[in-house]
């Protein structure tokens, strides 16, 4: 069974367990790892913040909830651990101990760990990194002092004895040692090797923004499992340019392959809104010609957003939002699904789910929709059928009288 322990009371970073990385809350992603693990039967979050707790159940996790004399700044992780074993209905060999605060967590390496202890090669398994650093510490008088080598003596790295820094992601258990002893570490004690791009943890904001960073440029969809999409409109559909001639008409370029890709989440009876900031009859236009919602002149996204979901009776969860620009991270937050155009702000891409390789106006909406499964595919008829019978050799413009 998985612990994962999650209070609400963190001084660093506020309500650091429902931070976003790539677009999933740390909380979801360490619940994720543990339900993606072969050998995990039973997913558990203990927490102390009702919050945290819809997030875990949001997430496919059950909840613990954690009397308050558990959960201040001194209790420890044990006590959380072993007030959830006490309170279960059932006995498990083996606890599995994750912390929030590692994004990177290997459901691979946790399996090792698991079989390892399971199969009585280790009563404890922790994740751990090879170090080669030369540590120190000061004394009482302020002077440096060498910690576990001989500052007189430096050998080489290949040369020296193979030391490992505790990542803190996980840690796998006896469940009677841990109950016997009420702590993490005890009888023989093994560890679990894993690579340095898997140790990242997550202590204030400077880290938090760093793996944000790192997950924007590593993590990628192969499919975007949701039941509606939502789009801005100006760096989206367009490339967030526009063309104006001197009686202020103005025009935008949009990408036909944008359109097949909307139609063909339309006729599959996916719901599609383009909601946008700027007040413009563009916008209204193109939503006409590829018959999805719209929502202009928008200033709090999110709330219009939510609306929008709780109307169409769906799960925000599985809702997908593509932007841009800073203001939309706002509707970022709402959704399950993130998503940021290839030239999108930088803190639009760190905050995404899913970074798409084309940008605005030049695919990008064409790339989301194809990403998006529906139930089935257009029949070739029904694309011919979709296709205007005039055709254009110029970029498609569409007018507005500013």
């Amino acid at each position: 069974m998985a612990i994962i322990p999650a209070r609400g009371g963190s001084k660093g970073i506020p309500l650091k367990n429902l931070q976003k990385v790539a677009g999933i809350s740390l909380l979801a992603r360490a619940i994720h790892a543990a339900r993606a693990t072969p050998s995990i039967d039973r997913v558990i979050v203990s927490t102390d913040h009702e919050d945290i707790a819809a997030e875990a159940v949001r997430a496919g996790a059950e909840v613990s909830h954690r009397p308050a004399d558990l959960a201040g700044d001194s209790a420890t992780s044990e006590s959380a651990l072993i007030h959830t074993l006490t309170g279960l209905d059932e006995h498990f060999d083996t606890t599995v101990f994750l912390q929030c605060t590692s994004p990177f967590i290997d459901s691979a390496s946790i399996d090792n760990a698991v079989r390892t202890v399971a199969s009585g090669g280790a009563d404890v398994v922790f994740s751990a990194v090879e170090d080669h650093s030369f540590l120190w510490r000061l004394d009482e008088d302020g002077h440096a002092v060498a910690v576990g080598h001989d500052a007189s003596f430096r050998p080489r790295r290949q040369d020296r004895a193979k030391h490992f820094n505790e990542t803190g992601a996980f840690y796998v258990m006896r469940t009677e040692g841990l109950l016997v002893n009420e702590h993490r570490f005890f009888g023989r004690i093994a560890i679990e090797e894993v690579p340095p791009e898997h140790a990242r943890e997550i202590d204030d904001m400077s880290d938090l923004t760093l793996v944000r960073a790192i997950a924007s440029t590593q993590e990628t969809a192969e499919i975007i499992d949701v039941d509606a999409l939502v789009t801005d409109f100006d760096g989206v559909h367009t490339d967030d340019g526009a063309y104006v001639d001197e009686d202020g008409n103005e025009q935008v370029r949009v990408h036909r392959g944008d359109g097949m890709g909307v139609s063909r989440l339309v006729r599959a009876g996916v719901p599609v809104m383009i909601l946008s900031k700027e007040r413009n009859p563009v916008v209204t236009r193109r939503a006409q010609k590829l018959h999805v919602d719209v929502t202009q002149g928008v200033d709090d996204k999110a709330r219009v957003l939510r609306a929008w979901i709780d109307r169409n009776g769906l799960d925000a969860s599985r809702v997908a939002y593509v932007g841009n620009d800073i203001n939309d991270l706002e509707a970022f937050d709402v959704v399950g699904w993130p998503i940021a155009v290839a030239d999108a702000h930088p803190k639009v891409r760190a905050a995404a789910r899913v970074v798409l390789d084309r940008p605005g106006g030049r695919g990008a909406v064409r790339e989301v929709c194809d990403l998006i499964p529906v139930r089935a595919e257009p029949t070739a008829q029904a694309l011919r059928s979709s296709i205007p019978q005039t055709v254009h050799r110029q970029p498609a413009l569409l007018h507005a009288q500013h």
